[in-house]
């Protein structure tokens, strides 16, 4: 553990966002959304078509990630961040939609920074390539929405100690 790291339970209040600094090292604790591309897609399509989304954006974290299968005995396959930009056209709607938190690797677009500070959310920047250190990070994985995307599903996960740096808030 990195020594003045912040703890943040998941999902976080306004205060603690409020009192995080870009460049801030934290540790997530608490339920994490997987959710990449195509299921970004489908769940934009269902907000503009006033249906019920496989979980609730109020106030929720999503982590860009496409998790490996688990093994036998193990909660989770290897879990490293994807390149967040590709979320970029869907992302303005979620946090319109609550959406509060964002993990993943890579730059974002203009638009999507103007509507994190507009509406207080924060992307974490996760590390590329620390697939195994982040499945260490899981405590327990369910299955939420989209079985047929394969590793692109939407899971719930429990996490904790989770690794990242505030990069946009």
């Amino acid at each position: 553990m990195i020594e003045n790291a912040k703890h943040i339970d998941l999902p976080p209040t306004p205060a603690d966002i409020k009192n995080l600094n870009v460049g801030d090292v934290v540790y997530l604790n608490g339920t994490v959304y997987t959710a990449r591309d195509q299921a970004h897609k489908r769940m934009a399509l269902a907000i503009e078509h006033n249906e019920a989304l496989p979980f609730d954006l109020d106030g929720a974290a999503i982590y860009y990630c496409g998790p490996t299968p688990a093994r036998d005995g193990e909660i989770i396959g290897s879990c490293g961040p994807t390149t967040s930009g590709r979320m970029d056209a869907y992302t303005p709607l979620f946090i319109e939609n609550g959406l509060k938190v964002m993990i993943g690797k890579g730059v974002r677009s203009d638009e999507v920074i103007t509507a994190i500070k507009a509406r207080g959310a924060v992307y974490f920047s996760a590390i590329g390539g620390a697939a195994a250190l982040y499945k260490s990070c899981v405590v327990k994985a369910e299955p939420v929405a989209y079985p047929d995307l394969g590793c692109e599903a939407v899971l719930r996960l429990t996490v904790k100690d989770f690794p990242a740096v505030v990069s946009i808030k």
